[in-house]
Order: C-alpha cells, then structure tokens, then sequence
C-alpha cells in the first residue's frame, strides 16, 4: 500500500505543478490584458482538489475547493479578477506549493491559515487579510557566503512503522561509494577470466574422454588376448586383465570429473550473470544519488521570490522552466546561491513603479523567469526579468567612480556589462534588505568562474535584463540514453549517447505512423492531445558519409524524438538500449563533426563511445534530403492476449490510480487525456480496446460527449462504457445511462472492488 501512496504522491507532484503553473498563467494573461479561459482555470481548480483527495491531502483540498468556488463566480461573471483578488489567488498557490514540497518532513500538513482565511474573505465579500510572508530564504545579503563546512554523517532519526527513515550524509561518502562501486566493477571484469578458463578446462576434459573412449573400444580384443595367454599360461594375461580394469576405472572417475567441471561452469555462470546484474543495478543507484532534479534545488525559489516581493509590496510574476533536468548534485549546490543572489537581483533593480509600468506598455507585475536547461556539453542557467533593463550609462559613471573604468576611457556596451560582476559593484542608491552592498552578480560570477564556466549580463528583447551562467557538464555524471545504430550497410552496430535531458519520448513507429512532409519522412505522433508532424532522419545518414533508409527491423523503425529548444526532430537508430548515468568526458578534439558531438563516455567493456548533440543533430536533420528510400510497410496487427481497458481522465493522479488497479488485476491498459484524445485512439486502434473508463469533466470534449460519439460510431457503438466522476447528481446520472453508458460510479463512494466487478461483467 505505501508503494501505491508514493506512486500516487508522484503523480500527484507532477500534476499539481502543472494546474499551479496553467493558473498562474492565466492570472498573467488576465493581468496584461489578454485573455484567459476561465473555464479551464475552473476545471484545474476542480482537478486538483480531486487529485488532493485521491492521494488524501485535506490541507490542499481545502484550498483548492476556495480556489474552485472562486473560479466558479468568475466564470459565471458574479466576481472580477482584480489586483487584490490575483494576489490572494497567488498566495493561496504558493501555499500549496510549500504544503506539497514539505511532504517528507510532514506528510499531514495543517490547512494554511493565511490562504484559507484570504480565500473566505474573497468569497464573503468581506476585507481581505494581510497576509504574513513566510521566512526568509537562509542568506544574507550582506555576507559572500561561504562554502557549507562538511558535516559528519548523523544517524537516523528512529523510524515509526510506516514512515520513511532519512540518513544525512556528506556529498563525499556518496562519491567515494560511487567509486568504490566502479572500481568493483573494473575488478569484477576479471571473472570473465575465470569463466573462460573453466569453459577450456570442460573443453579439455572433454577431449580427452574421447582419447579414452578411443582405448574403452579397444577393451574387447584386450580381453580376448588376455584370455588367450591365460590359457596358453602366459603371466602377460594377468597383466593385461589389470589394465583393463584401469582402462575402466579411469572412464568412470574422468565421467564424475567431466560432470563436476561442467556443473562447475553452470554455477559460475549463473553467479556471474547474478553479480554482473546486481553489480549494474548497484552502480546505477549509486550514480543516480549524486544526479537530482534541478527541481530540488531550484524548485522553491519561485515562492521565496513572491514572498521576497509580498514583503516589498510588490506584484510579481515568477515562472520556473526546465526543473525536471537531471544534473549532478554537487554542480547543483554550488550553483544554489548564486541564482538566487541573481533573482534578487531581478527585484532590486528591475522593479518599476506600476505607473512607469503601466506607461511603458507592460503589465503590472513584473514577470521573472528562471530556466534551466543543456545546450551540447554546457549547463545553461538564465535569469530573466521584464524590468527596466540595465542603464549603461549609470554603470559606466560607477565604474569611473570605483576606478574600474580608465578615464577617459570610453568601453563598447559588453565592456560595461561585464562591469557588475566586479567585487562591490552596485548602481543601487543605497543599502537595503535586498541590495546595496555589491555583492550579488559578484557572487555569480565567482562561482562561475569556480567550476570553470562564465556568466554574462545583457539586455532582454524587448525589455528587461537577462543573466546567464554557463557552467560545463563535462566530467560530470550525466544520465544518457544508450542507442545502436549501423553507420553503413553491412557493418557492425556502433554504440551513441543522446543526453537524456534533451529526449522528448522513445518511438516504435509502424507504417501508419509515418508522413511526408515536402518529400522528406516525418514522424507523425501524438502530442498534448493532439497530431504532430516531426522530421525523421536515420543517425546513419547524420554521421555516415551519405543518405541512408530508416533502419526497419521488425516491421518497425525505432526513433528517438528530441527536444531542441521548441524545436523538436526524431532521428532513428537501430536498437534503444538503455538509460545509464555515466560519467561524461569532453568530446575528442579530432575523428568527427564537433557540432554533431558535445562528449564521450566508457561503456561496460571499457570501449569508449560518443556522446551526441542533440541541437546539432536537429539543424542536420532540418536540412533534408538525407533519406534514401521510405520505409517497408509495417506488419499486421498483433492478436489480443490479455483485455484492454482504455481510462480517460484529465488528472494524471486519477490515472495513475485507476491504471495502477487495473494492471494489477491484469488488465492492459491505456490512458488518454481527455475525450478528444479518447476519441482519437478509438477511431484508430478501437479492435484493441475492450472497455472504457471515462471521467465527465474534462477539457475539449467530455465523458458525455464521449460516450455520445462512441455510440453513435458503427464501429465502437458496442464498446461498454463506465463513467466514473464525482458528478453524483441524480440528474447526471440519469443523463450518462439515457447516453448509454453501461456503468456509471460516482469518485466520492469509489469502492475498487466494485469497479473491478463491474468490468468483470461487462466483459
């Protein structure tokens, strides 16, 4: 059961940023003056308070059901969304943020009260509270902060039954044991020695049973001579008679030493795949402790910047973007509180008052982006503000003042930029809480400079200011996903990386999942509920020396859809292997294309392979022309072995529920988003589905346009169908049977026995 829960805890995670960030989105629309679909803000609202209740979080439940009445009035037009309204709305996500992010240190939060009583006071009409800003993010602005002093390893808290124990370590006992684990492996390579030399032991004594055998076939004429010269009273008969009793005790004691040796060379091939197995699951956990989500790092600067800004009393915007990169943890830390010195930044000197805002043409709040992201063997940080944009003039005149600037001397535009990384630099007119002292983009840029990289400053388009701190991956643990591809016909496979960062999606693509696009192939695939088209190129023809077919094996083409800033391609290769974390070198400087390269790694045998670039591998693949031939026409569909279920509902903490049950009870299953998706699916592959699960409320189209659809289709109009939402009125249930639905179970009595009986009898 605690699985289940940290399964469902997962999911819910993931779907709870998502809602927070389409809200926040919205507000931000509605705050420049475009439009916002506040239906699907409602529905989010109502979303996540199911998905509360699913994974049973009563604190964020209760916030998300203000939020949903709130959206409610605003889409029935009885409540405006004003300035005082958007901030309650903020602070009541941000409180939802914190209650999720605090889970492991308090798995039963208590209901914030700012955001709840914020919230009541928004619906009664009545004042709104003052809000309290939560603690202050642990650095001082007036102190460089230093390297955090090692700590010894602290034993565990005691763990009651059903909790999870943490140990705190040092970030140096999780390398040397990563090490230790690599170094066992090298070690363990050995074996293969032993293995060989028991499989030549068998091979020899095998051969030599069949010397003996040789002499066994020649016992019979021994035995007839032996007889002979006994009877002729020759000694020699006694002779012979004894070595034909060795002949046969030698052939029976070399079978037991044959069947030992080759028992011996099937235990110590069992234990060595055994330790080889365990040996790669060991090292891949043991790498994956020093690779974390740049979320865990980055993850709670969005709302220490809205406190930051509450407290200031000014309105703001944050969105994070690229926290579910994997990177390792040390180059993470050390990049901790630089960003953060650099989102500060933001506030103290790109803040406007809201008439100069409103003046320039830009919406009230300022808007703060921070994003994470690879670009080939580089870790990129940026820092974005739409704020008033650094004032060249004003630095230049400071560094005059500071002695950084020669007088007389008249430096370019990059020259003056680079100034504010100098040590006490500010243009601030004097010391507060968030600057003053010169020591923010002074600490960006040391830490930079520390792990060998850079940061720069420059003008955002169309205003703003824009910081960036590029740091290199390389001798960094990196998780990659391992490819096959043949570079020519007829040669052997070679072994790629693609950084698993930049992967969009693993694809089996049939015939019917294949395109043209102006003559060249493409991908068609399915994408946030929708068609798209991707170019398609073979990795052999984007490092071969010409064009190539798309490898087909299996009636199938293996392809690897990647991600290049908005930008997507899918290149095929021969074999998908897997996803290690492995320690990435620079890429060689000689033996191939530097912009199709970004580094190199050690594979298992210590055969060294390279490491592709994923934005040089998509402006290849945009350049066409690098197909030979289409490809061959997929096979027939394979024959159901187990039912299907196909379970639509817009919350991927319900899906994640409903499919976990199912699959346990041994169902296939297939999820899809909403009843548009569905739809889509059924009208392609409905002979694999067997039955339906559908949700009501979702977005595009919903269960009951669904389960209207459906049996209007002579092709699924047969298709039992179970609508399962929280919609328990009498009247939508009357609705959904008169539809046709075959069940219909409402979420707040859900019962998993009575939906497994259920499907038991319509199938």
């Amino acid at each position: 059961m605690d699985d289940i829960r940290q399964l469902l805890l997962a999911a819910f995670d993931a779907e709870h940023r998502e809602h927070l960030a389409a809200i926040r989105a919205a507000l931000a629309a509605a705050e420049a003056g475009r439009p916002a679909d506040w239906n699907d803000v409602f529905r989010r609202a109502h979303s996540l308070k199911g998905a509360a209740r699913a994974v049973d979080l009563p604190a964020v439940e209760e916030v998300a059901h203000r939020l949903e009445a709130l959206f409610d009035r605003v889409v029935q037009g009885r409540t405006g969304l004003d300035r005082a309204t958007s901030g309650v709305v903020d602070l009541a996500l941000d409180r939802i943020e914190g209650l999720v992010a605090g889970l492991p240190e308090d798995p039963e939060p208590a209901a914030p009260a700012d955001a709840i009583a914020a919230l009541d006071a928004c619906l009664s009409g009545a004042p709104v509270p003052v809000a309290r800003p939560e603690a202050e993010p642990d650095i001082d602005p007036d102190v460089r902060p230093e390297p955090a002093p090692e700590r010894a390893a602290e034993p565990a808290p005691q763990a009651q039954d059903s909790a999870v124990a943490y140990l705190r370590i040092t970030s140096d006992q999780v390398e040397n044991l990563s090490k230790a684990v690599h170094d066992l492996t090298a070690v363990l390579q050995g074996q293969e020695a032993v293995g060989a030399a028991v499989a030549g032991l068998e091979s020899g004594a095998r051969a030599l049973r069949r010397s003996v055998d040789t002499v066994q076939g020649r016992t019979g004429e021994m035995v007839a001579l032996a007889r002979r010269l006994r009877e002729a009273g020759d000694p020699a008969g006694a002779a012979l008679d004894g070595f034909v009793d060795r002949v046969r005790r030698l052939d029976g004691d070399l079978r037991a030493a044959i069947r030992g040796i080759s028992g011996l060379a099937r235990v110590q091939s069992r234990s060595t795949g055994a330790v080889d197995s365990a040996l790669r699951r060991l090292r891949d956990d043991a790498d994956r402790l020093l690779l974390v989500p740049a979320e865990t790092v980055f993850g709670g600067y969005g709302r220490m910047v809205r406190e930051i800004a509450r407290e200031a009393g000014l309105p703001i915007e944050v969105r994070l973007h690229g926290l579910d990169l994997q990177v390792d943890r040390g180059l993470l830390q050390a990049l901790k509180d630089p960003v953060l010195h650099a989102l500060r930044n933001t506030i103290s000197h790109g803040a406007e008052s809201p008439e100069a805002r409103r003046a320039a043409g830009k919406p009230e709040a300022l808007s703060v982006s921070l994003s994470v992201a690879t670009k080939g063997s580089q870790l990129v940080v940026t820092i974005r503000d739409d704020g008033r944009g650094p004032d060249l003039a004003r630095i230049r005149e400071t560094g005059r003042r500071q002695g950084l600037v020669a007088p007389g001397a008249e430096p370019g535009p990059d020259d003056v930029l680079e100034l504010v990384f100098a040590p006490g630099f500010s243009t601030a007119a004097s010391v507060d809480r968030i600057a003053g002292r010169g020591m923010g983009l002074s600490v960006v840029a040391e830490a930079a400079r520390s792990l060998r990289g850079r940061a720069s400053l420059r003008p955002a388009e169309p205003s703003g200011t824009e910081v960036t701190i590029t740091v290199p991956l390389s001798a960094a643990r990196q998780p990659v996903l391992l490819v096959e591809a043949a570079l020519r016909p007829g040669e052997a496979p070679q072994t790629f990386g693609l950084p698993s960062g930049a992967v969009a999606g693993l694809l089996r693509l049939a015939e019917r999942d294949l395109a043209s696009v102006a003559g060249e192939p493409a991908a068609r695939i399915k994408q946030g509920g929708r068609d798209v088209v991707v170019p398609l190129v073979p990795v052999a023809s984007l490092l071969g020396s010409g064009v190539a077919p798309l490898p087909l094996h299996d009636g199938l083409v293996r392809a690897v859809l990647l991600r290049c800033g908005t930008a997507q391609c899918a290149v095929a290769v021969d074999r998908l292997l897997d996803v290690r974390v492995l320690l990435v070198g620079p890429a060689p400087p000689l033996g191939g294309d530097p912009a199709l390269m970004s580094g190199t790694i050690m594979l298992a045998d210590e055969t060294p392979a390279l490491v592709l670039d994923p934005e040089g591998l998509c402006a290849r693949a945009r350049a066409g022309g690098l197909v030979a031939a289409p490809a061959a026409a997929a096979p027939g569909r394979r024959a159901k072995r187990v039912p299907t279920v196909l379970v639509v509902d817009d919350s991927i903490t319900t899906r994640t529920l409903e499919k976990s049950i199912l699959e346990a009870h041994g169902y296939r299953v297939f999820v899809c988003v909403d009843g548009q998706d569905a739809l889509d699916r059924l009208r392609r592959d409905g002979a694999d589905v067997d039955l339906v699960v559908a949700d009501v409320e979702m977005p595009r189209l919903d269960g009951f346009g669904l389960l209207q659809a459906v049996k209007a289709d002579p092709g699924l109009t047969r298709l039992p169908v179970i609508l399962m939402t929280s919609r328990g009125d009498p009247a939508d249930i009357r609705r959904g049977l008169d539809l046709g639905a075959d069940a219909y179970i409402t979420k707040q009595k859900f019962d998993q026995r009575e939906l497994l009986d259920t499907i038991g009898q319509l199938l």
